[in-house]
């Protein structure tokens, strides 16, 4: 065998201090464990590791986004196998309450439980959430990021209402779900045994019957998107969301930094029924917070792709992996947590674009125009 490039010998390294991350944290937890332990089971050195990663969070970060991609990996979609609960077999209807208790079953079955005696897998992630919580750093694109994770759900849940029902707004009882499912996981990291998993299960299920549900709305008024034609190249990114690459082709397409995600939600409402909408999440700390997107977005992705039908899932697709390429193909060299770009790509071409806030709802609103579709917010958004 010849001797590896450059590019591979970093490539077979970084695996390999992944790896030894995982078992360290496994072992030891996040606050007790030590790069010069991780340096040692990788057998590197020290500065093998700070190579590829700035610090022991951005690490973790990368070590649990590895673990959610490969979770990722290996789910069969309901209706794809043999139906394991009612209302996930082949050619079977799913409720918005099905569908929220099988994704509740989904994730508290990724909970430690009290009789974990060790950071087994199930636990490589309890320490998430407070490393999240002492840093503002870290707070402001999670809480951006689970404001994403809250539009995909709410959109899947959309999606399962009957053909010819009036569309409702479900984004509010999806954050009702994720915020029950949050507040579970870290009591059972930090009180084990405390959460009732089937409990939990059941209260998900139980939420549409709350009334959480609201008229679809679009309340922003963005100044209009500037007019071009200039050749689309196609770029290729992985669609966290599926779980598969994506080629970015005709749509709407959104590039925004990490403060900025929340957006989306205006853009995705003014698109015409049936219009694709991708948005690629950057940042000005690639080494640290990309991890933490992916992480974010992926776990959010799988949960999703196992507990809704196919037909159920969201047309907005999620690019962390390759945002930096789509974001260049818009124009934008020098991505931000604050960049906020949007394109509207129709044939190969770009017919529209803009920049700075509300650029994706702008660029959505001339889509509306170009094919000659009603004015006013799409009815059927997800």
């Amino acid at each position: 065998m010849g001797r590896l490039t450059r590019a591979e010998t970093r490539q077979r390294n970084r695996a390999r201090v992944l790896d030894a991350a995982r078992t360290e944290f496994t072992d030891r937890g996040f606050r007790d464990a030590k790069i010069d332990s991780i340096a040692a089971r990788a057998r590197l050195t020290r500065g093998a590791i700070y190579s590829n990663f700035p610090g022991k969070r951005a690490l973790y970060f990368a070590v649990l986004a590895h673990e959610a991609e490969r979770a990722g990996r290996a789910v069969i979609p309901p209706g794809e196998a043999p139906a394991t609960h009612p209302g996930h077999g082949p050619g079977t209807a799913t409720s918005a309450g099905q569908a929220l208790s099988a994704f509740a079953r989904a994730w508290v079955g990724g909970l430690p439980l009290a009789t974990d005696q060790r950071y087994d897998g199930a636990r490589l992630s309890m320490d998430l959430l407070p490393e999240i919580l002492a840093d503002e750093h870290a707070r402001i694109p999670f809480a951006q990021l689970t404001k994403l994770d809250a539009l995909l759900l709410g959109l899947a849940l959309e999606n399962l209402h009957p053909p010819g029902s009036p569309a409702r707004d479900l984004v509010g009882l999806a954050e009702t779900a994720l915020t029950l499912l949050h507040g579970a996981g870290q009591l059972a990291s930090t009180a084990p045994g405390y959460v009732e998993p089937f409990a939990i299960v059941r209260a998900c299920e139980r939420l549409p019957d709350l009334g959480l549900d609201r008229g679809i709305t679009v309340t922003s008024d963005p100044p209009p998107a500037t007019t071009t034609d200039r050749p689309w190249a196609y770029p290729v990114g992985m669609d966290a969301v599926r779980g598969e690459p994506a080629r970015v082709e005709d749509g709407v397409v959104l590039v925004l930094g990490l403060h900025r995600l929340a957006t989306v939600e205006a853009a995705v409402r003014t698109a015409p029924a049936g219009t694709p909408v991708t948005v690629g999440v950057v940042t000005g700390e690639p080494a640290e917070l990309g991890p933490l997107a992916r992480l974010t977005v992926t776990r959010l992705g799988t949960l999703l792709r196992s507990s809704f039908p196919r037909a159920a899932w969201p047309r907005l697709r999620v690019i962390c992996a390759g945002a930096t390429a789509l974001a260049a193909e818009l124009g934008d060299d020098g991505v931000s947590d604050t960049t906020e770009r949007a394109a509207l790509v129709r044939d190969g071409r770009v017919l529209a674009s803009a920049e700075g806030f509300g650029a994706g709802q702008a660029v959505a609103a001339a889509w509306t125009s170009a094919v000659n579709d009603a004015p006013g917010p799409s009815r059927h958004p997800g």
